[in-house]
């Protein structure tokens, strides 16, 4: 049996946001910075038209992104060689160190809820300013 307490379940309304590495602005959802979360997080992550993310992977962190709204392309590999095209409905699974790195381009906003594998999404984010270069000819 285990044991509860009165505040052990909480609620994390809208309203708060956290810039990530990533160069992002995240509503901030549960995570060990609102909830005390140790093992997975959950945000929300709004792009606009023409936005991508700086190219990253997390290191030894997997990743799920639901896409809620909208339409957005997922570069991934060493090379960002391959890539997805998400639609609203859609899951993205990213195992642990693969490089990615979404990217909107579909002429309108898009929203994903992503939930990362540690009570942190800024847990083990290593950033690829190389590849960025790259990503932006794509």
């Amino acid at each position: 049996m285990t044991t509860s307490t009165a505040d052990s379940v909480q609620v994390v309304s809208p309203g708060r946001t956290h810039v990530g590495k990533q160069g992002f602005t995240y509503g901030s959802g549960a995570s060990a910075e609102t909830v005390g979360a140790q093992q997975i997080c959950m945000h929300v992550l709004p792009m606009p038209d023409g936005t991508r993310a700086k190219v990253h992977y997390h290191k030894g962190i997997e990743t799920i992104a639901y896409l809620l709204s909208g339409k957005c392309i997922v570069f991934y590999g060493d090379a960002l060689e391959h890539h997805v095209t998400a639609h609203a409905g859609d899951h993205v699974f990213v195992p642990p160190d693969v490089v990615h790195a979404p990217c909107n381009k579909s002429g309108a906003p898009c929203t994903w809820i992503v939930v990362h594998g540690s009570g942190s999404d800024q847990d083990g984010i290593v950033l690829l300013p190389k590849l960025d270069e790259l990503l932006s000819s794509k």
